[in-house]
């Protein structure tokens, strides 16, 4: 058991994957697991949830606070960064909010790990930080940058830091789908930006298990990336409209679907990795790594092939693919 008797950090804790990555790590049955996020009432529903885990501790602090971020890292070994402003309307209305909690907060992170003698750390990014278009990717990719020179900076320094690099977490919070539903019972209509969009998607199991799994394989430096299926928006909107109204007992001809366009920011499709980064990737059964040493050697992968990964390029799974992946997760 990797974890067992260790002492793990997750920051942003209490958000959709750091819940997931606490249930994992718990029955690895470690020392300490400490949960530091900002949001004291989410820290108070998790306390009363889980109140018979002895070995949670919950911290409130912010990663804008180097202090508090340096004082819950004493004595740990293992640390999640998940901690972000993801909101891409809020960031683009707020930029200088977004530069605070994802650049300069992950600095934060890198140099509390550093000053504590942290073990190994992984910060969790988004496809969006590909060819960025939006002050929420822009910020992203800094973060990634950071983490990736951490290692050419680190000195003798032994702590080891990677990155992970997401889609779409489906039904995590900020997720459509809940949003879709919500509007269809409250107003019968849903908003789509628009139904040629296509986005990766992935599952919160594969979010955390990817996540877990680049601590553990994590080299220094590197970039994770999991092979993600396709979304057509279009065919998202025309799954809930169908669950939600027959669920509901709601007659789907009465739902309007209004397309509003894309907002500041936005993009009609994303990207896993630039053609520039598939030129030193390695590919593994479920995922890529973008490797942050020349030395770094992986078991079982073979090098990517050149080009760019685009959710544009890629064939959306079906209507059916989708209904399925949704009620595997008990989404639907």
């Amino acid at each position: 058991m990797y974890f067992k008797n260790k002492r793990i950090l997750i920051i942003g804790g209490t958000g959709t994957i750091g819940k997931s990555i606490v249930r994992y790590v718990l029955n690895d049955d470690p020392a300490e697991v400490i949960i530091f996020s900002r949001d004291e009432y989410k820290q108070f529903q998790m306390q009363n949830e889980w109140d018979h885990h002895s070995d949670l501790t919950f911290m409130l602090g912010d990663v804008r606070d180097y202090e508090r971020v340096a004082q819950a890292m004493n004595g740990v070994d293992y640390v999640f960064h998940l901690a972000a402003m993801k909101h891409v309307g809020s960031c683009e209305a707020n930029p200088q909010e977004a530069i605070l909690t994802n650049v300069k907060g992950t600095s934060h992170v890198i140099n509390a790990a550093l000053a504590n003698n942290v073990k190994k750390v992984v910060f969790t990014s988004s496809d969006k930080a590909i060819s960025p278009t939006n002050t929420y990717g822009a910020t992203k990719l800094i973060a990634e940058r950071l983490m990736t020179s951490a290692e050419l900076r680190k000195g003798k320094a032994e702590t080891t830091f990677a990155s992970v690099r997401f889609g779409n977490v489906i039904g995590s919070r900020g997720s459509v789908i809940p949003l879709f539903k919500k509007q269809i019972i409250e107003q019968q209509r849903i908003n789509v930006t628009d139904a040629k969009m296509t986005r990766f998607m992935m599952t919160l199991t594969q979010a955390t298990e990817l996540t877990i799994k680049a601590l553990k394989e994590a080299r220094g430096g590197e970039v994770f990336i999991l092979k993600m299926p396709v979304i057509l928006l279009g065919d998202l909107v025309s799954l809930i409209i169908e669950e939600t109204c027959h669920s509901c007992q709601i007659n789907k001809k009465n739902v309007y679907v209004r397309e509003v366009g894309l907002r500041p920011g936005e993009k009609l499709y994303e990207e896993l990795m630039t053609f520039d980064e598939s030129l030193s990737a390695w590919e593994l059964p479920d995922m890529y790594v973008l490797p942050g040493k020349k030395e770094s050697f992986y078991q079982n992968a073979a090098p990517a092939q050149h080009k760019t990964y685009s959710s544009i390029d890629q064939s959306p799974i079906s209507y059916e693919e989708i209904k399925q992946l949704l009620k595997n997760e008990n989404i639907l």
